[in-house]
């Protein structure tokens, strides 16, 4: 379990690594299309990758903002039950959320491979689409992962382990 847990972790970590690489660059891309804008004209093709990096650094987040609670939950209901009922609802919750999430990469990824086969790419740029959407299926992959991990935390945790 703890090595479930720390492998978890790293990967995640890792993602928001990748994940901050890219808002990095859509950083100095917004700056720099703004500085040559004023100079010659617009960079070709902005739009576009500011799309696909942000489809990027939102779905590798995902996980990492899962194991931080960074996530909206609202649960002034929920607090007010027993820690057992607690329990049962966030093994509930995880479940649907990982089998959610794991199909949701598993659909984005078939896309991806049909993109991939026929070959799609960017309308300006001319970039290929599927490296983009393969991400988007691994921050899914990764938020089921997590998921995953807080099923079996909820559905193990002894009566010490809750106080």
């Amino acid at each position: 379990m703890a090595f479930l847990e720390s492998f978890c972790k790293f990967i995640n970590q890792f993602f928001m690594w990748i994940a901050g690489f890219f808002l990095s660059a859509m950083i100095v891309l917004t700056c720099a299309n703004i500085f040559f804008r004023l100079i010659w004209g617009p960079i070709r093709g902005t739009y576009e990758l500011m799309g696909y990096f942000g489809a990027i650094v939102t779905a590798l987040a995902l996980g990492y903002t899962q194991i931080k609670k960074g996530h909206i939950s609202v649960d002034i209901l929920v607090l007010r039950f027993s820690a057992k009922t607690q329990r049962v609802l966030q093994s509930i919750n995880s479940l649907i959320c990982m089998i959610f999430f794991g199909m949701a990469a598993l659909q984005i990824a078939k896309y991806a491979n049909i993109l991939q086969e026929t070959g799609e790419v960017t309308e300006t740029l001319l970039i290929i689409y599927y490296p983009f959407t393969y991400g988007a299926a691994l921050g899914c992959a990764a938020l089921s992962l997590v998921f995953f991990t807080e099923l079996l935390n909820a559905l193990f945790k002894t009566g010490e382990e809750e106080q």
